[in-house]
């Protein structure tokens, strides 16, 4: 890797006339389509090499998450163009057009599910461009970049690295980490706050865990105390001192002093009030230096911060795409099974940018590489979207996300109706239930009544498991009851 980066390098700086002139000229579709593969893999040598380095430069990290936009938005244009979708007659049906629009279903109206013309090959010129015009700004910073020491890791495919690490987070968490570092030596009585704001589930924990995780973090403050909403009665803060105790740092170092870390994860809404005694009771009590990080999805927590909030948002759909396609094909090449790969980007487009949904399909897919059961998969999630869309208006990830009951169909036994009544996450110490979502969704697991099934066990700090209250009813057959004329005027039933 070493001797092949800067060859990398190397052929990039001869690129700048040939960028120019290949601006201005009509390139083939088939050609551009060779050009953007290659100029991908050079940008996914560099991704992996900045992976595998531990950087700490933050106008480098912001070039690198431009560059790995580019990648992602590559790779996204490349493979619609290669598996475009084919809907046949039913596309022309407008119930379906509709639904299609409500659940981000693709149409062939979508701008990057485009036919082989000329729309199709501005498409593939603008991401190449866009990827080129990266990796020439980016030359000499790479080699900068090499600097950097190395991760101290084994080496292992992609898809098991995305599947263990926080997948496109890189600028937030060192954004995160030089909040907790930087001093104000003329305001030492302050105690900072930075609030981290984003819908439920876009990774605000596991964040908030992976920069704790951090040396330099952990090497500065002398306790780290993680404090959720059931640590708050009545508006009063109460410490469980178990849960804390955990996440303590005990190996002595007389450069941290006693300054502590404080995180607090709400899923509702502090009263003002009850943060001001929280605020100043923490500032009376925390030596200089300490720290305060809260977590929320309402955007009243901004006004707690003494920092500009974070704000998370999903990922874009050409990032989850490469992150569902690695995890979906591990060390297959997706080019050699471009009828699985079709079905999986439509599968894909399915899952609402889910993180769940994500991981959950994925293994399942990979379990069962088996196109005419992908091909059921899909059509099962159609239906049951439609049909949630047909009903109550929204798409059933938008409950989901508000925590709020949804009913699903199962795959195996369409004559029963799936309800998901509430959604709540454990400890890693804590028992979960042995059925899997998946399990019961796509087998053939008989349970009725109400239970709990297994969601996600995560496998990135604080280690959650994510768990369903669920109840399983058969539908209720309504009988048409036909009326039959009789001669005296009477009908008969």
């Amino acid at each position: 890797m070493e001797n092949f980066l800067p060859a990398v390098l190397g052929e990039l700086m001869t690129r700048p006339i040939n960028f120019i002139i290949n601006k201005c000229l009509k390139r083939p579709a088939m050609a551009m389509e060779d050009s953007l593969q290659r100029a991908l893999l050079q940008a996914q040598v560099i991704d992996e090499e900045a992976m595998g380095r531990h950087i700490t430069n933050q106008a480098l990290i912001q070039q690198l998450g431009m560059l790995r936009d580019a990648m992602h938005r590559g790779y996204y244009a490349l493979d619609a163009f290669r598996y475009q979708p084919h809907y046949g007659e039913e596309g022309n049906d407008p119930a379906i057009r509709g639904f299609m629009s409500l659940s981000k279903v693709p149409s062939p109206k979508d701008p990057y599910f485009f036919s082989r013309t000329a729309q199709s090959q501005v498409q593939l010129e603008d991401a190449l461009d866009r990827l080129r015009s990266m990796m020439f700004d980016l030359n000499e910073s790479v080699i900068f970049m090499m600097s950097y020491p190395r991760l101290y890791r084994q080496p292992c495919s992609m898809h098991i690295l995305l599947g263990n690490c926080m997948f496109g987070r890189q600028m937030e968490a060192e954004l995160v980490i030089k909040f907790l570092l930087h001093t104000h030596p003329h305001c030492s009585q302050e105690l900072e706050v930075m609030p981290i704001v984003g819908p439920p589930r876009v990774g605000k924990s596991t964040l908030v865990a992976h920069v704790c995780k951090d040396e330099r973090v952990r090497d500065y403050f002398s306790e780290i105390l993680w404090l959720c909403e059931f640590d708050f009665t009545n508006d009063e803060l109460v410490c469980r001192q178990g849960y804390v105790m955990n996440h303590k740092n005990c190996m002595p170092n007389s450069n941290r002093g006693k300054r502590f870390l404080v995180v607090i994860e709400l899923s509702g809404n502090l009263s003002e009030e009850a943060w001001n005694r929280l605020y100043l009771g923490s500032r009376g009590s925390f030596s200089s230096g300490s720290k305060i990080i809260v977590t929320g999805r309402s955007d009243k927590i901004v006004k707690f911060g003494t920092t500009p909030a974070l704000t998370l948002k999903f990922l874009s759909k050409e990032a989850y795409w490469y992150f569902f396609k690695t995890l979906t094909f591990g060390s297959m090449d997706p080019e050699k099974h471009p009828s699985l790969a079709q079905l999986a980007m439509e599968i894909a487009r399915l899952q609402y940018g889910s993180f769940h949904g994500a991981y959950i399909m994925s293994y399942l897919l990979r379990d069962n590489l088996n196109i005419h059961f992908w091909r059921k998969v899909l059509s099962f999630l159609r239906r049951a979207i439609q049909k949630h869309v047909s009903e109550f208006g929204v798409h059933p990830f938008d409950l989901l996300y508000q925590n709020r009951p949804v009913q699903h169909g199962r795959m195996a036994t369409p004559s029963e109706d799936f309800m998901i009544c509430h959604q709540y996450h454990c400890s890693p110490q804590e028992e979960v239930p042995e059925i899997r979502i998946q399990d019961l969704l796509f087998g053939s697991i008989k349970r009725h009544g109400k239970f709990e099934v297994l969601v996600w066990r995560s496998q990135l700090a604080p280690y959650y498991s994510y768990v369903n209250a669920c109840e399983i009813r058969e539908q209720k057959i309504t009988g048409v009851k036909r009326k039959h004329s009789m001669k005296d005027g009477a009908t008969l039933c």
